[in-house]
């Protein structure tokens, strides 16, 4: 039981991180974002995720100016493991015009999400 809580509290712990890069893209003023965040749940990893990108987004902005922002599937950030295998996805992938998420079980949370964006200026 003790081991449950302790796991339980790190996850909360990990829960509230939330990942968000800036990868370079081809050449002619495009970059990729992701953003990457846990929950408990799929629509909680979800908005974390779009929440860390869209603030990537906004920062890459700050620096910019005009943007453009289209959908990109990115490779997964796992946090605790080294590549997420197909039998761990939990579809459908999320995808908007701004942009595409994944997500899978994690090994610590229930369900993380990686969301992707290709931002030229």
């Amino acid at each position: 039981m003790r081991s449950f809580l302790c796991v339980s509290a790190y996850a909360l712990v990990a829960a509230g991180l939330c990942l968000a890069a800036a990868v370079p893209a081809n050449a002619g003023g495009c970059s990729k974002l992701v953003g990457t965040a846990d929950g408990w749940d799929k629509p909680d990893a979800l908005s974390g995720s779009q929440a860390a990108l869209a603030g990537a987004v906004n920062d890459f902005k700050k620096s910019k100016g005009a943007v453009t922002v289209t959908a990109m599937r990115a490779n997964p950030q796992p946090y605790w493991r080294d590549s997420v295998s197909a039998d761990l996805y939990v579809k459908p992938d999320v995808v908007t015009p701004k942009s595409y998420t994944v997500c899978w079980h994690g090994v610590i949370s229930p369900v993380v999400c990686t969301s992707g964006a290709k931002v030229c200026w």
